[in-house]
């Protein structure tokens, strides 16, 4: 008799990795690889308020899929979200994709949507005595430029949003009980995926092909690490991690794969916030990084990218890095010449594509020095997981860019 196959929850991530877990996990064509899963967010599916892309409403209607509509912060939401439906056994697996990913939201809209959101889903989750809890954690931080990028280093949250994600790991490391593992990932891109760094690049680079120009950043000699990672293997590695977790439990995790999270914060929020543990108690939990075998600099994505819409990559000079940097506006006029250039790409298509959800608009983090260097080996030894997209390529560009084609997102010129 086959072992039966478990149950999952997936909360947030709409909006960046939940759509492609959820077609890693029930695929349009192919074996389901679980029993039942619901996925939890603030937005509504039919009609869409966020970007889904063409194939999450198939997946949608599989019997395996069950999507619910609610607001996180609200504690009394979550206990009913952990029933499983009528007739069926206790959910197996959670994988928390929740907190909010603007750079440009304030301390309290974060420890709100981030830190306690997360802290309400993992004591909810250790009540139920879930076998795996996988919590996927953003590139907030600027990592070391050089050296082993292995999970031993200690990176620093960037910004605010940065502060509070890491954070987030010390109040769910401190949960007892709580069978966590933390899945941190490179720059993400891939089908249907909208947000980060990774798919504002692509556009950008792909308007100054249009324009025949060549596309220049402020980094120069943008030899930092720009580590990527295709949302297959985000979606993949989330279920390999679940997978390793839920016969080892907890305390034999930590033995395997436990890192400590350093406290990256100010001392006296520690009474301020639920939840967060004290500035100097150890937080031990197993954590991963995950990025492909790429291992690229910002100049090398830059050459990639730009050579594969037939342009080139280049820094601006001294002068004209000076003179950028002492502006305020720098934002505005960088952005002035890519965006109307994208605004007539999606005019001009045929068919035109005037509600596409991509743009070429850099805000400022977008335009700051981005430095994201983590290893995958001990992923790859501890875990035993192999990538699908090894690397990032033209091959992964291009399939990328033909699925927006083919739904009315990308031009046709």
């Amino acid at each position: 008799m086959a072992a039966k196959k478990p149950s999952v929850l997936i909360f947030g991530g709409l909006n960046t990795y939940s759509r492609a877990l959820a077609a890693h996990l029930v695929p349009l064509e192919g074996e389901p690889l679980v029993s039942h899963a619901r996925i939890i967010d603030k937005y509504s599916v039919a009609p869409p308020t966020t970007y889904i892309g063409a194939d999450f409403p198939k997946i949608l209607n599989k019997p395996e899929v069950d999507y619910k509509q609610a607001n996180l912060t609200v504690p009394s939401m979550i206990p009913s979200l952990f029933d499983p439906p009528e007739g069926q056994d206790p959910y197996d697996y959670v994988f928390d994709l929740t907190g909010e990913v603007r750079q440009d939201r304030t301390e309290m809209i974060q420890i709100t949507t981030t830190c306690n959101v997360a802290r309400m889903l993992g004591t909810e989750a250790a009540k139920r005595k879930v076998k795996a809890y996988v919590r996927l954690q953003m590139p907030f931080y600027d990592t070391a430029s050089k050296g082993s990028f292995d999970e031993k280093q200690d990176p620093k949250p960037s910004g605010t949003v940065g502060t509070w994600w890491h954070e987030t790991l010390r109040i769910l490391a401190g949960i007892e009980d709580l069978n966590l593992v933390i899945l941190r990932v490179g720059l993400g891109y891939g089908p249907y995926i909208n947000y980060g760094i990774m798919p504002s690049f692509i556009t950008v680079a792909a308007v100054y092909g249009y324009m025949k120009k060549p596309m220049k950043s402020l980094w120069s000699p943008g030899k930092h690490p720009n580590h990527t990672v295709h949302s297959e293997d985000i979606a993949g590695g989330l279920w390999a991690c679940a997978e390793w977790m839920a016969p080892l439990g907890r305390k034999a995790a930590d033995g395997a794969a436990g890192e400590d999270i350093p406290f990256h914060n100010e001392k006296s929020k520690t009474k301020e916030v639920e939840g967060m543990p004290p500035h100097d108690k150890k937080m031990i939990a197993p954590l991963f990084n995950l990025t492909d075998d790429s291992k690229m600099t910002l100049l090398e994505t830059g050459q990639l990218t730009t050579d594969f819409f037939g342009t080139t990559f280049e820094f601006f000079n001294f002068v004209e890095n000076t003179l950028f940097k002492l502006k305020d506006d720098i934002v505005e006029d960088i952005n002035e010449l890519h965006v109307s250039a994208w605004t007539e790409m999606v005019t001009k298509s045929n068919p035109p594509c005037p509600n596409t959800p991509l743009s070429a608009y850099m805000d400022q983090y977008n335009l700051e020095k981005i430095v994201v260097g983590l290893s995958n080996d001990k992923i790859k030894q501890v875990v035993g997981y192999q990538l699908k997209r090894p690397n990032y390529d033209h091959e992964t560009i291009k399939d990328t860019i033909e699925k927006w084609k083919a739904e009315g997102s990308w031009p046709v010129l």
